[in-house]
C-alpha cells in the first residue's frame, strides 16, 4: 500500500521556550537537527502527528493549537495504522517508524480530557533512514510492509 499527503507545518523544541515553527528541518541519524532531543534516543527522534488530531481534539471541545501535541512533522494525512518498521518519504527524506507515540503530562496542560481522547491518535515515532531537508509541503509517501 502507499498512500500520499503533504506536510502541513514544521516545528522544533527549544530548550526553556516554546515550540519554534520552521519553514524546513534538517534531519540526520540523530533526528532533527537544532531540536532540543536531538541525539536523545533515536527510537523517539522525530514525531510526527496528523491534522485529524486536532479536529478530534476540537470535535470534542478543545482548541489546540498547533504543535501542542509536540510534533515535529504537522501533516495531512493519518500515519496511526502505521507499524514498526513501516517506511515514510518526506521529501529528500526516508524514516523508519518506531513505535506509536505514548501520552504524556503536557498534553494535559491543554486540556485535562486531551490525554484521554487522544489516546491512540496523538503522533507517532520514527527514526531517519536517510538524512535531509523537509520542507513545509513536501510530498509524503507511506509505504507500509502490508501486514495482515
Amino acid at each position: 500500500m502507499s498512500t500520499n499527503g503533504n506536510v502541513i507545518k514544521l516545528f522544533v523544541s527549544v530548550k526553556n521556550k516554546d515550540r519554534e515553527s520552521k519553514e524546513q528541518l534538517e534531519l540526520d541519524e540523530n533526528g532533527v537537527i537544532s531540536d532540543k532531543f536531538y541525539a536523545k534516543n533515536t527510537q523517539r527522534a522525530i514525531l510526527l502527528t496528523s491534522i485529524d488530531s486536532y479536529k478530534i481534539a476540537e470535535e470534542n471541545g478543545i482548541k489546540a493549537e498547533f504543535s501542542s501535541l509536540g510534533e515535529n512533522i504537522l501533516m495531512d494525512l493519518n500515519p496511526y495504522h502505521l507499524t514498526i518498521g513501516d517506511i515514510i518519504t518526506i521529501g529528500e527524506v526516508i524514516l523508519e517508524i518506531t513505535h506509536n507515540c505514548t501520552l504524556c503530562k503536557s498534553l494535559a496542560k491543554v486540556d485535562a480530557k486531551l490525554p484521554e481522547i487522544l489516546k491512540n491518535d496523538r503522533g507517532i515515532f520514527a527514526k531517519t533512514l536517510k538524512n535531509g531537508t523537509i520542507k513545509i509541503n513536501d510530498k509524503i509517501i507511506i509505504k507500509d510492509k502490508g501486514k495482515k
